[in-house]
């Protein structure tokens, strides 16, 4: 027995029906949500940052940092089969995009220039996350 999540597979107007338009065009169409107007780009709660369709756990708090780049960031995910990275060429860029590996929602890219212990920075929409906020 796999101790992957069962796939979550939705049509496209069952999306749209849960999904605001804005969590819509990032999550299932690769968006991009403007920098600094995320409502986690300065989050310090502490807590579990959850696919926004599918509820997944994908970050832990303690793992959040303030890279200055207007959009929430990690330096890794809670587990790395939670997430799927490809190759990314849109924009005239090669960037590595970010996707759930639950319900292959669209959550942003990861890049080279993070702090230790990863070296990474996972940046990510907001919209594409739901936090979970540590109780007690």
């Amino acid at each position: 027995m796999s101790d992957q999540p069962e796939k979550v597979v939705k049509s496209d107007a069952e999306w749209q029906s849960m999904l605001s338009p804005e969590e819509y065009a990032v999550t299932r169409q690769a968006g991009t949500e403007r920098p600094f107007t995320g409502v986690y780009w300065d989050e310090e709660r502490p807590g579990t940052y959850l696919c926004k369709c599918c509820d997944a756990p994908l970050f832990d708090a303690q793992t959040k940092f303030d890279a200055g780049c207007g959009w929430p960031s990690f330096y890794a995910p809670l587990e790395s089969e939670a997430l799927i990275n490809r190759e990314d060429h849109t924009l005239g860029m090669r960037r590595i995009e970010v996707l759930c590996a639950r319900c292959d929602a669209h959550l942003g890219h990861v890049f080279p220039d993070g702090p230790a212990p990863t070296g990474l920075r996972y940046c990510m929409n907001s919209v594409s996350l739901t936090l979970a906020p540590e109780e007690g």
